[in-house]
């Protein structure tokens, strides 16, 4: 309700002037979901010996592994604030990071509450059949042995090749604990934001050399639409370099010594896609400065041009305008040769501008 209020106000702002209901609108209130979505439950379960997989029909069956030797990874594609609410007690999640993952469009973050790291992050695709970047929201609680990953959408994730690694036995992911894992699925979200911001390089490439070629009034609206969808890639990518960053400082004892390489690795990947996320938003304002520039180097020649028309019209203008005043003497205006004279002067004139006008490189 919040949001539609101050939507209101960003489309009309003059709305601004003639009402005070702003002043009774809380910007911190974060809206929450009223969806009722009916969530899939997957669980793993593996060490350096086993490995298990099972698809969990109702919450309660997901109970019994909070205390085991295995690692255990409970993915929920879907959510559904009873579901939600009852895992988050039974693992003894604090009610502050319940009310974070139960809310929509959450700034990326990090806590560290009741010995639990707990962060939300963007995952991000890129829709081919738009060309817009396009965000969902993932919470992951990390606990002793167990990882809760939920999800807003069931049907697409970036998580495949991790699910294909923990089959494998010998893979370091089964060799190492729940915090690799934990490593392992934040690392497979940043990588995917190199993919989606190589999609927007080859868009970004492809309109600069549609403006170098030949620009038109769709241009300008391809480098706004892009422009919009910059700037949902940096709101995602720009807050997980403190989200790392976090977990480094956090000192909790779920992250191992041994791990802690594998998230600065990540904070490297991160700066790298926050510099890249710079340099298009750059390549973008320099675009617009091109654009803009063609576009005035165009109507610069188009007054040229019809400067240059001006100038040699003029002579023909003042010499008609002599001989036709109202004056009865004016040289040569009963000649019979008077018509003919001013019409020599009126081509002659111009003919010797146009030579002045190329000799002086003006054209």
């Amino acid at each position: 309700m919040a949001n539609n209020n101050f939507l209101e106000y960003l489309i009309n702002p003059l709305e601004l002037l003639k009402t005070k209901k702003v002043l009774q609108v809380n910007p911190t209130v974060i809206p929450e979901r009223t969806e009722n979505v009916l969530g899939k439950i997957y669980l793993f379960e593996y060490d350096s010996e086993n490995y298990s997989y099972a698809e969990l029909s109702k919450i309660e069956d997901t109970y019994k592994h909070l205390d085991t030797s295995l690692t255990s990874w409970i993915n929920i594609d879907g959510i559904n604030r009873v579901e939600i609410e009852r895992i988050c007690t039974h693992f003894n999640v604090h009610p502050l990071i319940v009310e974070d993952i139960l809310s929509i469009g959450q700034r990326p973050k990090m806590d560290d509450i009741n010995g639990l790291l707990f962060c939300v992050l963007n995952m991000l695709f890129f829709n081919e059949q738009t060309e817009t970047v396009e965000s969902e929201q993932i919470s992951i609680v990390l606990g002793k042995n167990f990882i809760i990953s939920i999800q807003e959408d069931a049907t697409r994730d970036v998580f495949n090749g991790l699910r294909e690694k923990i089959k494998i036995n010998n893979s370091k992911l089964r060799q190492l604990h729940a915090d690799f894992l934990f490593y392992m699925l934040i690392d497979s979200i940043v990588d995917h934001y190199f993919l989606v911001m190589e999609k927007l390089g080859e868009k970004i490439e492809q309109l600069e050399e549609d403006i170098v070629k030949q620009a038109t009034n769709r241009t300008l609206v391809k480098i706004n639409s892009i422009r919009k969808e910059m700037i949902i890639l940096k709101r995602s990518i720009g807050p997980v370099r403190e989200l790392i960053n976090g977990i480094l400082k956090s000192e909790n004892e779920l992250i191992e010594e041994k791990t802690e390489k594998y998230f600065k690795d990540v904070y490297d990947h991160i700066i790298q896609a926050n510099d890249l996320a710079e340099n298009y938003r750059d390549m973008l304002i320099n675009m617009h400065d091109l654009y803009m520039s063609n576009v005035n180097l165009k109507l610069n020649e188009s007054m040229k041009v019809m400067a240059i028309v001006t100038c040699l019209l003029a002579p023909a203008t003042v010499i008609g305008g002599i001989f036709g005043m109202n004056f009865e003497s004016i040289p040569m205006l009963h000649n019979k040769w008077g018509f003919l004279v001013s019409v020599i002067l009126m081509v002659i004139c111009p003919i010797w501008m146009i030579r002045y006008f190329k000799r002086k490189k003006w054209f």
